[in-house]
């Protein structure tokens, strides 16, 4: 931390989010009453940031075994896309995507590992405990993905649209990109058309109808925002995004070189930043 940002990734995970931004009309007036409540008069994106990080930093410092957070890490990051445009909102939903990834590890294959962090009728207790928080029933507006940013994400944006880079002290704490939320999903659309025809076999074309199906159970008025996190001072200025499209058009032109170049491209790019993953 210095004053109050975050600068780092250095010790930490570097974690990326797609978030979907929401109008007020997209909730009930008890649950916006919830969001509205979550939202202080002199936060902005980086004050969010940092507070999420001092959360995390807090639960694994605590001296009782308890990974899941309390509804107290809740919070809300507000968008708005231009002077006249209604505001935009997002919950973290900390509680709610804590109990999901609990669960889906609790009956993975890392179950056994989960028990090595706790005991199963702990386990049992903490989420039983989570589960009273308010409106876990809201649909999850966010997803992380750690150490690299899924291929996927970037068929949602292009280089020209809307983005916001955010630097402190010559160091880039992060890039968003924000598009409609129904022009992601036409670009979504288009090009699981395209690999259907051409290449359903390949694991973008599952990963991809995923990431439709939820970004189709939002609001149409949404904003899709693909947030790099401290991940960005490594590779901004990104040509991902193109190098996707390329690689997409060449996959649909017949153009197996063109589309063996892009993927390279990638490749080099995000393998060093995954491999991290595993470095000492």
């Amino acid at each position: 931390m210095s004053n109050g940002l975050y600068l780092g990734g250095v010790q930490l995970p570097f974690i990326s989010s797609l978030r979907v931004y929401l109008p007020r009309e997209a909730y009930t007036l008890s649950e916006f009453a919830y969001v509205e409540g979550l939202r202080t008069p002199e936060q902005n994106g980086i004050s969010v940031d940092a507070g999420e990080l001092a959360d995390s930093l807090d639960r694994v410092s605590r001296t009782l075994p308890n990974p899941l957070p309390t509804p107290d890490g809740d919070r809300v990051r507000v968008l708005t896309m231009g002077a006249g445009e209604p505001t935009l909102y997002a919950p973290n939903q900390v509680v709610a995507r804590s109990i999901a990834s609990a669960s889906e590890l609790l009956s993975g294959n890392m179950k056994q590992l989960a028990s090595l962090i706790l005991p199963q009728e702990q386990w049992t207790r903490q989420l039983e405990h989570a589960s009273q928080a308010s409106h876990l029933e809201l649909p999850i507006q966010t997803r992380n993905s750690t150490w690299g940013i899924p291929f996927s994400w970037f068929i949602l944006v292009y280089a020209n649209d809307r983005m916001e880079v955010v630097e402190a002290n010559g160091r880039v704490l992060t890039v968003r990109i924000q598009v409609p939320l129904a022009t992601a999903l036409g670009r979504v659309e288009r090009t699981l058309g395209m690999l259907a025809a051409m290449a359903p076999e390949l694991d973008l074309f599952e990963e991809l109808q995923d990431l439709g199906h939820w970004l189709a159970s939002f609001n149409d008025a949404g904003v899709v925002e693909l947030d790099y996190g401290p991940v960005a001072h490594r590779v901004h200025p990104d040509d991902s995004p193109a190098d996707v499209h390329m690689g997409l058009e060449c996959l649909a032109d017949g153009d197996l070189t063109g589309a063996a170049a892009a993927y390279r491209r990638l490749a080099n790019r995000w393998m060093p930043v995954r491999q991290l993953a595993r470095a000492n």
